[in-house]
């Protein structure tokens, strides 16, 4: 016999209930339940009679098995199992968390006044982060490419104005941060990211008829802006004190497809990670997308994205492109979730005048 319960659904996956057996005290007596083996499975109970089919499993079984049920969900509500958050690590969200509302609003400032930057902010997060060499463990998004030594290799040409432009906005981040300068390699990623925004948002705005209030509004209801919370608690990066090896990043404009596909094998990634990023690989998307639809294992994925990008919603082309973004952002850090936090100043209540 098999009885379904909406209650708890952490039960343990077997607990035996013990029936009384059959007593009968006097003529009006009524047979108490048989004793029945029950194991229980997460919203069911399954009872499998000791006696013939027309025995049924007793109510009070069924209470004994509730108050079981609601014991141990009240253990495991307890703080012996549960962790929970102190008020110290509350306050150190809020703190990162309104610090990085300041950034992404700085970076759209200096983004929307230089909007031909895009291109460029996106190459240059894309090569700060794939030096990443997972059997040495090095490399990655650890803003390596801000030494002169690096942004001036072949591979980095033309990049330095978007350097040059996240260099002017740190000053603007570091005025007003109460836990320490941002590091590089935060401030590389998250220009890639106002960057990508940027795209999202004139996307809807081309969408509207290029009116930016209908852009903006078409943007909120359809857009993909909720997707970014992962890639936001990727926050707290360390600058490397030295350049990365030189050798580990192709010159995309000359590379071919078979050694593009190569180079993100070697990080994990594989044809679709390729063609999302195509506007990372160059200042020319459409040339780019070209390329990379000459290669059978790359073009059904060129050919989705372009699909989607038609669409109102876009679904498909930017989530996937935040997804493998939040990935290559993070290769091989060790993020510091206390970063930019600060002691708060505590009242000397002695000065209080009430």
């Amino acid at each position: 016999m098999v009885m379904g319960f909406s209650f708890l659904s952490t039960v343990p996956s077997s607990l035996p209930l013990v029936s009384v057996s059959s007593k009968t005290t006097n003529t009006n007596a009524v047979t108490r339940c048989p004793a029945q083996v029950v194991s229980i499975h997460c919203n069911r109970v399954e009872a499998e009679a000791a006696v013939d089919h027309e025995d049924r499993f007793c109510r009070r079984d069924v209470l004994k098995c509730i108050g079981a049920s609601v014991g141990m969900e009240l253990i495991a509500s307890s703080g012996v199992f549960v962790k929970t958050a102190s008020a110290a690590d509350l306050n150190q969200r809020r703190q990162r968390s309104e610090f990085q509302s300041k950034i992404k609003g700085t970076l759209y400032n200096a983004i929307k006044k230089n909007p031909d930057i895009v291109p460029s902010l996106l190459t240059l997060a894309l090569n700060d982060a794939i030096t990443y060499d997972k059997a040495t463990k090095s490399g990655g998004p650890n803003g390596s490419i801000r030494f002169s030594s690096e942004i001036s290799r072949p591979e980095n040409k033309g990049l330095s104005a978007a350097l040059n432009l996240l260099e002017e906005a740190k000053k603007e981040i570091d005025s007003y941060s109460k836990g320490g300068p941002i590091s590089f390699a935060d401030l590389i990623q998250f220009g890639a990211q106002s960057a990508v925004k940027s795209t999202f948002l004139a996307a809807a705005v081309r969408k509207a008829g290029g009116n930016e209030e209908k852009g903006n509004l078409l943007y909120t209801a359809y857009g993909s802006n909720g997707q970014w919370g992962l890639f936001d608690k990727q926050f707290g990066r360390s600058d490397t004190p030295e350049p990365d090896p030189e050798g580990r990043v192709p010159l995309w404009e000359k590379a071919t497809v078979q050694e593009m596909k190569d180079k993100f094998s070697a990080i994990g990634f594989g044809p679709r990670q390729l063609a999302v990023l195509s506007a990372f690989l160059g200042p020319d998307q459409a040339a780019t997308e070209a390329l990379l639809a000459a290669d059978p294992q790359v073009k059904p994925w060129v050919e989705k994205y372009q699909r989607s990008r038609e669409t109102v919603s876009r679904t498909d082309y930017e989530v996937d492109l935040i997804t493998t973004l939040t990935k290559l952002s993070s290769l091989g850090q060790q993020i510091n979730y206390e970063a930019y936090s600060y002691p708060v100043q505590k009242v000397d209540l002695t000065k209080l005048k009430f």
